[in-house]
């Protein structure tokens, strides 16, 4: 009988090796896979993208007083790190933890935990203050919760408010937009692969409706879920909030053809590859370059970073935009 147990939980280890070793052999097989890709396109006429280009982006009047701490929202709209929130219920999609709580006030919060939450709030500050538009978000490291009669203290992480001016009408698609091809679009991808960001997908872009009307538009296109970044690109598994990986990753590779390769590993390869120019690096990157050093550190700081961490993001982030604002067709 002992020899007999001794075979089933070999013969179970096998089992297990077998399964792991099929899984993995998938996953791998699936990261090569050309999967069915959408042509990128322009869903409306130049002329009327123009019109539209207020709810995506629009040119900032002074880049250099942007507020990279409190952020376009301001202050007022940030939660109160000191209140007992209440627990409403837990996140259900995405790779990072979270949960909906409602503080004192009765205003919703989506909350980001894990390593996402601070890169989201900084790479949003630095949208912001080029032209982007952003929803208010802030970082807390830590809050009261209420749940279940208890209470406890519970990490924290992004804090997102659900504002009635704000109306979510569903996602926006990278490849079919009105925007396609123009310096603002192109500036954004960009903007992204400087800060390494390996998640473009789709289900990460939201529409607004904004009531009333703020920046200039009643609609917004925004690239939301942004926690995936400073860090690797990769298809599994990347990295955020990395600077050992942020500092040694390359940038650019060179021009060819008129076109600039950049060293990105993530998906989504086909809205870069031959797409992009060293105008298009060179606008986004002017503009980036009249951040002063303030706000890089303001903007790090919103999003809970230790300075010694920030700073070396914030050199290799300025050696990026350097790169980018040389660049030529050469």
């Amino acid at each position: 009988m002992f020899f007999a147990a001794w075979l089933d939980v070999d013969r179970e280890k096998r089992d297990r090796r077998l399964k792991k070793a099929i899984l993995i052999t998938f996953v791998l097989a699936a990261a090569n896979i050309p999967f069915f890709v959408v042509s990128i396109r322009p869903t409306v006429p130049p002329a009327v993208a123009e019109q539209q280009m207020p709810e995506l982006w629009r040119e900032p009047v002074n880049i250099a007083t942007a507020d990279l701490f409190s952020g376009p929202w301001g202050a007022g709209q940030a939660p109160d790190p000191n209140a007992t929130y209440s627990f409403v219920k837990p996140k259900l999609h995405g790779n990072s933890p979270g949960l909906t709580a409602r503080d004192p006030k009765g205003m919703e919060w989506s909350v980001k935990q894990g390593g996402e939450g601070p890169t989201e709030v900084t790479l949003s500050r630095v949208l912001s203050a080029i032209g982007y538009h952003q929803p208010p978000v802030y970082f807390v490291p830590a809050f009261a919760l209420e749940r279940d009669g208890s209470i406890e203290r519970t990490p924290g992480g992004r804090f997102r408010s659900k504002l009635e001016s704000l109306r979510e009408m569903g996602d926006w698609s990278w490849q079919q937009n009105p925007f396609v091809g123009t310096k603002p679009y192109q500036g954004l991808l960009v903007v992204m692969l400087m800060f390494n960001s390996s998640d473009l997908k789709d289900s990460n872009n939201t529409v607004y409706e904004v009531k009333p009307p703020r920046e200039g538009a009643a609609r917004w296109y925004v690239v939301r879920d942004i926690g995936s970044a400073l860090g690797e690109t990769a298809k599994l598994d990347a990295k955020e909030g990395d600077p050992d990986l942020f500092e040694h990753s390359r940038f650019i590779n060179g021009v060819h053809h008129g076109f600039v390769d950049f060293s990105y590993h993530g998906w989504h390869q086909e809205l870069l590859t031959e797409r992009i120019t060293p105008d298009d690096v060179r606008w986004v990157s002017e503009r980036l370059a009249k951040l002063s050093d303030a706000q890089w550190r303001d903007a790090f700081r919103a999003g809970g970073f230790n300075p010694p961490i920030a700073d070396r993001f914030i050199r290799r982030l300025k050696a990026k935009i350097d790169e980018g604002r040389k660049l030529t067709t050469s």
